[in-house]
């Protein structure tokens, strides 16, 4: 989840009855949808001795601190391991995983029941994940082919707040509202919801 430490586990297991010794060098950048690199934050290097048929787990930690300011809006990890195998003419096996880290802040609440021409009240709840303060905050609510800009106040680290949004409804059948988050920390966290407005 976005604002977290990532916890990752690589997973090495020697099929032979030989014993094996393991180099293995890690990586991790941040990177766009189209795969391209941003920044690196992670390197390291371990090796391992595995007995016959023995599997072992490398423990992989990612802080927030180390890809919180070189993410990107497409939220999105590369995480590489080259494994050498020791001592066999450089047998090699690379492993990637790529996270997508998702988004927990966006939540709208409606009324069990949504009538054209009848005003709607709806509740936007909305969080800052990170261990560290967030200001400049901004909603973005989009409905009925019209934007509304909301200024909110900062929000502490962890800090959950919420608003309420009345509007009503002009004409029956589905309406989709969309809810942009923006701040000096992170930008375009968004929630969206069906709403299923009845004839009155």
């Amino acid at each position: 989840v976005f604002g977290k430490d990532i916890n990752l586990i690589l997973v090495l297991n020697n099929l032979s009855s030989d014993r094996k010794s393991v180099r293995v060098d890690m990586s991790a950048s941040t990177i766009l949808y189209t795969r391209r690199a941003v920044a690196e934050i992670l390197k390291a290097a371990t090796s391992v001795e595995l007995g016959p048929k023995q599997g072992k787990h490398i423990r992989v930690k990612i802080p927030y601190t180390h890809y919180g300011k070189y993410l990107t809006t497409d939220k999105r990890i590369q995480v590489t391991a080259l494994c050498e195998v020791m001592r066999t003419h450089g047998l090699k096996l690379l492993v990637e995983k790529t996270i997508i880290l998702e988004d927990t802040n966006i939540i709208i609440k409606l009324p069990r029941r949504v009538v054209v021409n009848r005003a709607v009240t709806l509740e936007i709840s909305y969080a800052n994940p990170l261990p560290e303060p967030v200001s400049r905050c901004v909603l973005l609510v989009t409905l009925m082919n019209q934007q509304v800009k909301i200024n909110l106040a900062r929000l502490a680290p962890r800090e959950r707040s919420k608003i309420y949004f009345e509007f009503t409804p002009r004409r029956a059948g589905p309406l989709q509202l969309q809810v942009d988050f923006s701040c000096d920390k992170f930008s375009h966290v968004k929630g969206f919801v069906t709403i299923a407005v009845a004839p009155a």
